[in-house]
């Protein structure tokens, strides 16, 4: 008797099904990129020395850098519609809409495999597809015909039962799941949605609910693929994409989470982590300054429309500024079609790009101090481009009725009819291209901005290196190598990018780096946690970072360090963390031996202690890392 998750992931198996927590090498029929993470993605296609994608099927997305302030973001746009041309991914241009919404009405299926170059890539498990984010190398390696190793997951049963009440949303469901597990409650799981609570969840919602599982740190979450999954392929127009995908009777779990929705209520995760969570009666009566309705979370037609129920014959207070991003064009028209966007801007709206946009820093950052609702995923400390604001997470429900009010408001205290018009089954799909049928006579475009790979070294079999910085639990992604304005057009000049590496932690950390020749990163629980971004091992390894010592690392970040030659590491005692300062030097040896899982010794110079640790790394990782990553090691296989 198997669950949804295990019917998929064994047919794709490209081995033996292994036990669980046991690596697992996965046929990836669809993969997906975005232009933040896309970039440097297809480079390392074209370093691979493929002509054409070996998947089923492979788009490329630009919906992160669409602030055109210089011409880094346009010169990066026209590289990746001419890569995708050449090698046979279909494109979605600037302004079509965010990767993860579109992918959702336009390409995911249930049953299918999807690998994404961003950590919301699980949104399409809304739809029954096992569906996994990844650092961009490695989804480069499944469009070059590789299969994508993880530990086989265990499988955690989400049980809903009951019904919403009128006010209560999807986002509310997940934010209770993370205030009860953490955001590293989910890693080496994948969370299985069940119950008779599902008859009534549209798509949208369990998109929002599959989307936020990244912040669990789950492998992945989904739904099986029910009616309700066959209606919304229906009104996308492709109702012959769908199949029934449901766990056979008495099948397993790892675990159980049960959780009845008729007493939930509306919720906010606090500042600044997306397991914080208080319910709005909690918080009630604080001035709110900013509301931001969209982002990959929350921007599909259903979302748009219920905030716009609550905002309809309103105006905002005056000390608020409101923002919209629908998800898509193809939602965005259904709002200008039905009068919802004009409802939108006669309240006092601003309307912006069907991007990302706010959620990753590109542009509306709170003001000092302020106080910002958003209907995002991740609330991560400077991630709004406003390191003082307090950021939460709310539903668009709660995101309008405080927008409203000027503070934060319970939308199940209001008086609001939720019915609204079905959503039309409309689809255009122009500014989508499909690959050149002569990718021969097609010419990449490779603008100034985008420069050559930064190549690392094979491993020594002696690392002595100074702890050039130590930090504390839960270090994200967006610590290591942030978002923002700023930052975002250089992720294809990783020479200019690395002068950013750890801006927010330490000042100049690139100087240190380079004064030191390098040296090892130390630091708590969770390392790496949020996106997938490859970047974040990337510049460090062209800083000479060689390896990580941490008390626990995040699952995508830790493949990332591996594929880039960064010794990922683990303190066997966590209290040996308190004895190591920052500019110790530290010696670890034996490297040239390494087998997998070993146990290792990090010699403290500075002290004479020693601490036992274990190597993050399986049987397969080694030559990898002893290449100094994985395109070295690709390169070694080639000439071989």
């Amino acid at each position: 008797m198997k669950n949804v998750t295990q019917k998929i992931l064994d047919q794709h198996l490209l081995s033996d099904r292994p036990e669980k927590g046991q690596p697992a090498l996965i046929k990836m029929d669809q993969t997906l990129t975005q232009d933040a993470t896309g970039t440097m993605a297809y480079m390392q296609l074209e370093a691979m020395g493929v002509d054409q994608v070996k998947t089923e099927l492979s788009v490329s997305y630009v919906d992160h850098n669409t602030l055109q302030s210089g011409f880094m973001n346009a010169d990066d746009h026209a590289y990746l519609q001419s890569v995708a041309a050449k090698h046979g991914v279909y494109f979605s241009k600037a302004g079509n809409g965010i990767c993860h919404q579109v992918h959702l009405e336009r390409f995911a299926k249930p049953g299918k495999t999807l690998i994404g170059s961003d950590s919301h890539t699980p949104t399409a498990g809304a739809l029954g597809s096992i569906a996994i984010g990844a650092g961009g190398l490695d989804v480069a390696k499944a469009m070059a015909g590789f299969g994508y190793a993880i530990p086989y997951p265990k499988v955690v049963e989400v049980r809903l039962e009951g019904e919403l009440q009128p006010g209560v949303s999807a986002k509310d469901i997940i934010l209770e799941l993370l205030r009860r597990r953490s955001v590293k409650g989910g890693v080496g799981k994948v969370f299985e949605y069940t119950g008779d609570g599902l008859k009534n969840l549209s798509v949208y919602q369990r998109a929002t609910i599959t989307n936020m599982g990244a912040e669990l740190g789950a492998t992945t979450s989904i739904f099986p693929s029910d009616e309700v999954a066959r209606e919304f392929l229906k009104r996308q127009q492709r109702e012959e994409d769908w199949i029934e995908l449901k766990a056979d009777e008495g099948a397993e779990y790892d675990e159980v989470e049960i959780i009845d929705l008729s007493s939930l209520k509306p919720a906010a995760a606090c500042p600044n982590s997306p397991d914080a969570v208080k319910s709005i009666e909690e918080l009630e009566g604080q001035k709110v300054d900013q509301v931001s309705i969209g982002s990959c979370t929350n921007s599909g037609y259903e979302d748009m429309m219920k905030a716009a129920k609550i905002l309809e014959g309103k105006t905002i207070a005056p000390h608020v500024s409101l923002t919209v991003s629908p998800g898509s064009r193809q939602v965005l028209i259904k709002l200008m079609e039905n009068g919802a966007l004009q409802t939108f801007v006669k309240a006092g709206a601003r309307i912006l790009e069907c991007t990302c946009g706010p959620c990753i820093g590109m542009g509306q950052s709170p003001k000092s101090d302020g106080v910002s609702l958003r209907t995002f995923n991740r609330n991560f400390y400077g991630r709004s481009g406003t390191n003082s604001a307090g950021v939460y997470l709310v539903s668009p429900e709660t995101a309008a009725a405080s927008a409203v009010a000027g503070v934060f408001a319970d939308p199940s205290k209001l008086q609001v009819s939720q019915e609204f018009a079905a959503e039309p089954s409309y689809v255009d799909d122009s500014m989508i291209y499909a690959p050149s049928p002569n990718p021969e006579e097609v010419e990449i475009i490779r603008g100034p901005n985008i420069k050559p790979l930064p190549v690392n070294d094979p491993m020594e079999d002696t690392i002595t290196k100074k702890c050039v910085i130590k930090l504390e639990d839960n270090i994200t992604t967006d610590h290591i190598a942030p978002a923002g304005a700023e930052v975002l057009p250089y992720r294809s000049n990783i020479e200019k990018l690395s002068q950013y590496v750890f801006k927010n932690n330490k000042e100049h950390f690139d100087q240190v780096c380079r004064a030191n020749n390098g040296g090892i990163i130390v630091a708590g629980e969770n390392y790496g946690q949020g996106s997938s971004r490859e970047h974040a091992a990337l510049a460090p390894m062209y800083l000479g970072i060689k390896a990580v010592l941490a008390k626990s690392f995040a699952r995508i970040h830790l493949a990332n360090l591996i594929n880039f030659g960064i010794l990922p590491i683990v303190f066997e005692n966590p209290a040996d963390y308190d004895s190591i300062s920052e500019m110790d030097e530290l010696v670890i040896e034996n490297l040239m031996s390494l087998q997998g899982q070993d146990h290792l010794i990090v010699k403290n110079a500075a002290t004479g202690q020693e601490y036992p640790v274990k190597a993050m790394i399986d049987a397969k990782d080694v030559p990898v890392l002893h290449a100094g990553g994985t395109l070295n090691h690709i390169k070694n296989m080639q000439k071989a």
